[in-house]
């Protein structure tokens, strides 16, 4: 059971797209910052070009990092490099640093060039810590205009945030962690604190945000970027979209599904007094008398997203939760006694799976245990692969998002009602 509790007492890290109720797709713009050297970029990305542009062989997309002495005719040197091998520079960004220069390529390659090829030419041309990774469409976005949208979706939704620091740093592992620790408070100032391949920053709402990227260290350049995201949510404060769609219930009934928040706090606490204690077993795998204790943490938008089903007459009778948990995903259900084996369940998981699938998410987990029936089927109903795994006593179920599938799902009106 202690390995079920470090589950639940992990802190989430977080985030989906836009829509508001999870009943649409839309998959966010992925990567990272700002600065630019445009004259030295527009020389050899024209050589780099055209030489690469000579042939219809297939090629490939990269990005990549090299340090650079900050001295004239350094970059000039490197692009002159790259241009040898027919890599075209589609884009540069610049990172000073104290004694030289981080600089980010967007790269595309001839198809059959060799990694350990491209890093020994750079080598070769004064680069050092060079550092490469295939790159996708997503990436040829300007930086400009990625900064911006992902500022936008954070002022639109407080839960944006971490989605939009791992779409601003790439992949990188997201934690809340708590002011005090056994061993003494956490003190970070106000500006955070940037160590190598750790950032640590305020938390919009209260404790530390901890970011790591343990294959490639964080430079100034970044830490500005993040520390003013991180900046502009909590001067926002909290906020949730609210739109909501009106479903009708086999039996006739309407339910309205919508975002929660710690706004809904009394409501789910008068959920939780209506659930039996079997329910309330089953959710939270541990003593039902602390199962209030979850939900300020569940509900807050800046550790994931809620849906709620709520009744003609204002009453939450479901809660569905979506939990960016470091590079996974956790999805968890929560439906009233009495509102059970109506396809409320089923309805809640496919859009936080939705959601999930939006935000790029390869996978989902849930955490429950074999007689618990009802969320076994929720997730058999999803239509897609499915790995079973025991962890002491503990059933852990993963499902592969398949978008194909997903779409499939969402095009045959896979729902308990119309809208």
């Amino acid at each position: 059971m202690a390995g079920l509790w470090t589950r639940w007492t992990r802190r989430h890290g977080h985030a989906p797209p836009l829509d508001d109720t999870g009943d649409g797709p839309g998959r966010p713009p992925a990567g990272t910052g700002p600065g630019a050297r445009s004259e030295a970029t527009a020389g050899a990305a024209g050589g780099a070009g055209a030489a690469g542009g000579a042939g219809a062989e297939e090629s490939a997309l990269w990005r990549m990092r090299a340090t650079v002495r900050d001295e004239p005719g350094s970059l000039a040197a490197l692009c002159t490099a790259l241009a040898g091998l027919r890599v075209d520079i589609l884009s540069l960004q610049t990172h000073p640093l104290a004694d030289g220069t981080v600089d980010e390529f967007l790269l595309r390659a001839p198809g059959g060039l060799d990694l350990a090829d491209l890093r020994e030419t750079v080598t070769a041309a004064g680069g050092s810590d060079t550092w490469c990774e295939r790159a996708d469409a997503h990436d040829l976005v300007d930086a400009p205009t990625r900064v911006l949208g992902l500022a936008t979706r954070t002022a639109v939704d407080t839960s944006e945030l971490p989605l939009a620091l791992r779409q601003l740093l790439g992949r990188c592992t997201i934690r809340s962690l708590p002011v005090r620790t056994a061993a003494g408070p956490r003190d970070v100032p106000v500006e955070g604190v940037l160590e190598d391949t750790v950032m640590r920053l305020r938390a919009p709402e209260g404790g530390v945000l901890s970011i790591e990227r343990p294959y490639l260290p964080f430079t100034p350049t970044e830490f500005a970027r993040a520390r003013a995201l991180v900046e502009l949510d909590a001067r926002l404060g909290p906020r949730v979209p609210r739109g909501q769609d009106v479903l009708t219930l086999p039996e006739g009934a309407d339910i309205t599904v919508r975002r929660a928040d710690t706004g809904d706090l009394p409501a789910a606490k008068a959920m939780h007094e209506r659930c039996s204690d079997r329910t309330l077993g089953l959710r939270y795998h541990g003593p039902v008398g602390d199962a209030d204790r979850y939900l300020n943490h569940l509900l807050s938008p800046h550790h994931g997203r809620t849906l709620a089903a709520y009744t003609a007459g204002g009453r939450i009778v479901a809660l569905g939760h979506l939990l960016w948990d470091g590079d996974e995903t956790e999805v968890a259900l929560l439906v009233e006694d009495a509102w059970q084996h109506r396809g409320i369940g089923g309805e809640l998981l496919g859009r936080l799976v939705t959601m999930a699938a939006g935000t790029g998410c390869e996978s989902v987990y849930a955490v429950t245990q074999a007689s618990n029936t009802g969320m076994v089927a929720a997730m058999r109903g999803l239509g897609l692969p499915l790995d079973y795994q025991i962890e002491e006593g503990t059933l852990v179920i993963t499902a592969r998002l398949d978008p194909a599938a997903l779409a499939a799902r969402r095009a045959c009106g896979e729902r308990i009602g119309r809208e």
